[in-house]
């Protein structure tokens, strides 16, 4: 069945608003861009920060994806309630998180479960708990984010120090380059190089040391294809918002084939006057932490977003009056990731109709652990 445009949804009368609308088959699309620019599956771990949801997961199980990366425990446990094998906690586990990560590998033994350190004292905690049944750690290493990780010289000595945990059994390393968002790619890329030099020194001084091949994971979407060319160099990719996009990224970005295929739905509901409606699009419905524009609407692209609370969004048009109330408008989330944390659930479309609904699994803090 055709439609006048990709996004819309025939059935509109149906979907209340605001909802965020999921497209399979440019999530599929999706996919298999980024299986294909990693360099097939076993280069790729994706993140599920962005989608957080089984369903997805199904579907990038479905294309051969075997390794993942998240970021909570309720995650993790939605990865091995959909028979994951592998997944990597890539955020740092200190109290209560500890015992969680221990119940989930003695719950879901099918899946391989890791962590990240990137201190002896988290490592010695761990290796406590998990003393009858060592748990796989990644160092994870500060390569210019500032926000976690240990700087790349003094992992050498943290893997030494490691050596002697029996609870714990290191893996590879693992260095996040958040801040590379160069759109210019020759820039972009000179600047993952510095990163990717600093871990793969320090991968091979800790090689030296112990005589075992170390697995490296590197960068989020920005960087992936940068760290994807690096052949034969033991690489995994993380890249987590191309399953959806977003205007940000699409912006910032060019160079990346990704499609956007998750859009939000939303209604005027107020004709304020001649210049000036408003939506019910309000920052409980799209990420709130970047500056306006928060979205970006297909068919008004000249739109200017002049107020948002909580549940109202004002816009500035050139005739509101030719607006009505209930009208239909469809946008792009300038971030995806945290914008789809707001829905329990979304809206799936397939051939300009919607037709099921998909839980957003993980967007709770805890699932059964």
């Amino acid at each position: 069945m055709s439609t006048s445009n990709w996004y819309t949804v025939q059935n509109a009368d149906d979907v209340d608003s605001p909802s965020l609308l999921i497209y399979p088959d440019r999530v599929k699309k999706n996919i298999q861009t980024a299986i294909r620019l990693a360099g097939g599956v076993d280069r790729l771990r994706p993140h599920v920060k962005t989608h957080k949801m089984a369903a997805v997961t199904q579907l990038m199980l479905a294309a051969g994806i075997y390794q993942f990366k998240c970021a909570t425990i309720a995650e993790a446990e939605m990865l091995a309630q959909a028979s994951a094998p592998d997944v990597l906690l890539a955020y740092p586990v200190v109290g209560p998180k500890m015992t969680r990560l221990f119940a989930l590998t003695t719950t879901y033994p099918a899946t391989h479960f890791a962590c990240l350190i990137d201190n002896l004292e988290t490592a010695r905690q761990l290796s406590n708990v998990f003393a009858a049944n060592p748990l796989a750690v990644y160092i994870d290493l500060n390569i210019g984010m500032g926000r976690t990780g240990i700087s790349p010289t003094a992992a050498v000595q943290l893997a030494a120090d490691c050596a002697s945990l029996p609870g714990i059994r290191l893996m590879g390393l693992h260095g996040y380059d958040g801040h590379i968002r160069d759109t210019d790619v020759p820039t972009r890329t000179s600047h993952a190089d510095v990163g990717y030099a600093l871990a793969s020194n320090a991968r091979q001084a800790i090689e030296n040391a112990r005589q075992k091949p170390l697995t490296l994971i590197m960068g989020g979407t920005p960087t992936s294809t940068i760290h994807a060319e690096r052949k034969g160099e033991r690489v995994q990719t993380s890249p987590g918002t191309f399953v959806f996009w977003d205007a940000g990224y699409a912006a910032l970005l060019p160079d990346l084939p990704y499609e956007i295929a998750a859009v939000l739905i939303t209604r005027v509901i107020s004709v304020i006057d001649e210049s000036t409606l408003t939506l019910d699009l309000g920052h409980k419905s799209v990420a709130a932490e970047n500056p306006q524009p928060r979205v970006l609407f297909f068919e008004h692209p000249d739109v200017q977003l002049i107020g948002q609370s909580e549940e109202h969004l004002v816009v500035n048009v050139p005739n509101a009056r030719q607006h009505l109330p209930g009208e239909v408008w469809y946008g792009v989330p300038k971030h995806i990731c945290p914008t789809v944390a707001l829905y329990e659930s979304v809206k799936v479309v397939t051939d300009g109709l919607v037709t099921d609904t998909w839980p957003v699994t993980a967007r709770a803090r805890q699932l059964t652990i």
